[in-house]
């Protein structure tokens, strides 16, 4: 069989970036051996992964996310901000309020559109957090780390650390990652409270390692600091790639994410 050309959009939010692809137009037959291939920032596109959007029989629209590693992710708070725009700015809806499929449940996303007639920013309704059975404390390269796991449809361990700034993750992540605690493994948030109403967080992404931001790892981080009464709602998470607003409400578990999503650039490639 001879290659297919797709078209593909190159997007970031907060530096977690994406190749995005329109499944309904480009229906991808392989979409983890896909993700492989384009994520390799050497002999590829480059990212943290793939995002195909396709249309849903439950909401405006669907998304499914594939790690750097082909693993299939359940839910990518950043990721879902970028379908928000990538759905407006090309105008595949004209509303600024829409839902959106993923394997976490459907997710409400507000578009705030800017003077140019796109999308700048966007808030998304996460849901609800819960606080999930995880080892209070697990072990790792022979230092002890005290966490707290959280669902946020998927799987996080959350653990405060004074030099969460200057911490090898490449050492500690993978471990904890795969910690036996975690029959399908983990994302790791590791934090610091800088203030009431900022949190310094950084992250190593289960399937894709050290990220510069992870939305729904900002949120778990939110969650777990609010519910150990170290911030104030809402709260700024300070990651590498940039800040996001959590609103996090403990009475209900409720969950807001606002911040950017951002086209980098477009192609098209060979498959």
């Amino acid at each position: 069989m001879g290659k297919k050309t797709l078209y593909f959009t190159k997007m970031e939010g907060l530096g977690n970036d994406y190749v995005y692809i329109d499944a309904k137009r480009f229906p991808v037959a392989d979409p983890a051996a896909l993700s492989v291939r384009l994520s390799d920032r050497h002999f590829g596109i480059g990212g943290d992964g793939i995002i195909l959007i396709g249309p849903s029989e439950k909401a405006d629209f669907s998304m499914r996310i594939f790690n750097a590693d082909g693993s299939e992710g359940m839910m990518c708070g950043n990721g879902a901000r970028c379908v928000g725009k990538y759905v407006f700015d090309k105008n595949l809806t004209d509303k600024t309020d829409i839902t959106l499929e993923t394997l976490s449940g459907i997710k409400t996303l507000h578009l705030n559109v800017g003077k140019d007639g796109l999308v700048d920013s966007v808030a998304v309704d996460m849901g609800c957090y819960s606080l999930t059975e995880a080892p209070q404390e697990i072990a790792a390269k022979g230092r002890a780390f005290r966490g707290t796991g959280v669902s946020m449809g998927n799987p996080h361990y959350v653990t405060f650390q004074d030099d969460a700034d200057t911490l090898d993750l490449t050492a500690y992540g993978p471990v904890i990652e795969c910690d036996p605690a975690f029959p399908d493994r983990t994302n790791v948030e590791f934090a610091k409270v800088v203030s009431p109403g900022v949190i310094r967080m950084r992250v190593w992404e289960r399937g894709s390692g050290i990220t510069m931001a992870c939305g729904t790892g900002a949120c778990a981080t939110a969650a777990a600091a609010v519910e150990r009464g170290l911030v104030q709602s809402p709260c700024t998470i300070v990651m590498d790639g940039g800040s996001l607003t959590i609103d996090c409400d403990k009475a209900s578990g409720k969950v807001v994410m606002t911040g950017p999503a951002t086209t980098v650039f477009e192609g098209i490639v060979e498959v």
